[in-house]
């Protein structure tokens, strides 16, 4: 298996590490900190232990020497340990990477979640600039770019054992949901909405459950961190914009998995999986601090009509970016960036597609190869 080189960070003092199973956080971390002691809830022995008798946990926690790094993998099995983590980092300096796939029962479980002793940093799938020379766009959108997925020797299979571990491990054995075979259902059907609008009526009708349920799936999703949403872009020079979010999949294997699309790339779903790529690829940046906005949204002139991808805003300066999976530009996809642009102030105006050319159009679009636009996320 390749190791790359990741673009994460470990900050000097405690810290959660959230990010889909897969990703890498256990390896990184024990990488980072090879002298740590190691917590390893997904040993089922230890995890019966803590569970039946949690001051067992910090017995071994007592043995520790003051200022040592401890991991503790797969914090969310058992949430009630941080009031001992809490604990001897206060009384022992004791440091702590706290790893978890699931950020659910932890902000759920209403538990002591360490008063802001501890900073939260995300990971993610391989970013094209961690992938270096072998990030290849085609392979990243068909597959996707969990480390687990991309090192695999059959990636399709891979792919579709992560889904059934998935829903074995995230959502039937922490029994985050009653009916497991409508969420079974639901998630090809949310596999449908990824870069779209989100239509709660649709996605009930077409799962056959109810709303509220539907908006308690779409939750877990997002707990889960399989799945995120970028807000539309509220113009207050206009009417309210569309309030829905649109729905994003947290990598494009795991969507088309959810699919069973798992052969070739189809002309017809390859907008969809590029847009969310830009989408993934805009969040792990600016998650890892290595893009400086304030927020990521997307913009719409009203019910079929123009739209934006993407607008990133900070302060009162706003880029707007659209993204497009074809390799020739056409006249078209500039008439969302054209239309923001008459409305707002817009500080930079970009297209960024699969082809090759990189240029300026007439109207002052900073047209971008996807190569070109990952070199130019840190500097915008």
């Amino acid at each position: 298996m390749k190791n790359y080189p990741r673009l994460f960070q470990a900050p000097k003092t405690s810290f959660f590490l959230l990010g889909m199973r897969g990703v890498g956080k256990s390896t990184l971390v024990k990488h980072v900190f090879k002298a740590a002691k190691i917590v390893n809830l997904l040993d089922e022995s230890l995890y019966q232990l803590y569970l039946s008798k949690p001051q067992a946990f910090g017995e071994d926690l007592s043995l520790v020497k003051p200022g040592t790094w401890v991991v503790v993998d797969e914090i969310q099995r058992l949430p009630q340990l941080l009031n001992e983590v809490h604990r001897f980092i206060e009384e022992k300096k004791i440091k702590f990477a706290l790893l978890g796939s699931s950020a659910r029962k932890l902000r759920r479980s209403g538990v002591n979640l360490l008063g802001g002793r501890a900073v939260q940093k995300w990971m993610h799938p391989l970013l094209p600039q961690e992938l270096g020379d072998d990030f290849s766009l085609d392979p990243v959108l068909r597959y996707g770019s969990i480390p687990l997925i991309w090192n695999a020797i059959n990636p399709q299979e891979q792919l579709l054992a992560y889904l059934q571990l998935y829903l074995k491990e995230e959502i039937q054995a922490e029994a985050i949901v009653r009916n497991l075979p409508g969420f079974a259902r639901f998630l090809p059907v949310a596999a449908l909405f990824h870069a779209q609008v989100i239509n709660v009526e649709a996605l009930g009708r077409d799962c056959g459950v109810a709303r509220s349920t539907v908006e308690g799936y779409l939750q877990i999703l997002e707990d889960t961190l399989i799945a995120f949403q970028i807000p539309a872009y509220e113009n207050k020079l206009r009417v309210r914009q569309r309030a829905h979010p649109k729905l994003y999949w947290g990598d494009s294997g795991i969507v088309r998995a959810a699919k069973r699309q798992l052969q070739g790339l189809a002309i017809e779903e390859k907008g969809a999986l590029f847009e969310g790529f830009i989408a993934q690829t805009l969040k792990a940046c600016r998650e890892l601090g290595r893009l400086d906005y304030d927020q990521i949204s997307y913009w719409s002139a009203g019910k079929n009509s123009v739209e934006v991808d993407f607008v990133l805003r900070r302060g009162k300066d706003l880029i707007a970016i659209e993204a497009k999976s074809g390799t020739e530009p056409e006249k078209k996809w500039f008439a969302g960036l054209s239309a923001l642009g008459d409305s707002v102030k817009l500080k930079r105006s970009m297209l960024v597609y699969a082809g090759k050319r990189k240029y300026k159009s007439a109207s002052g679009v900073e047209v971008l190869p996807v190569q070109d636009f990952v070199r130019e996320i840190e500097r915008l």
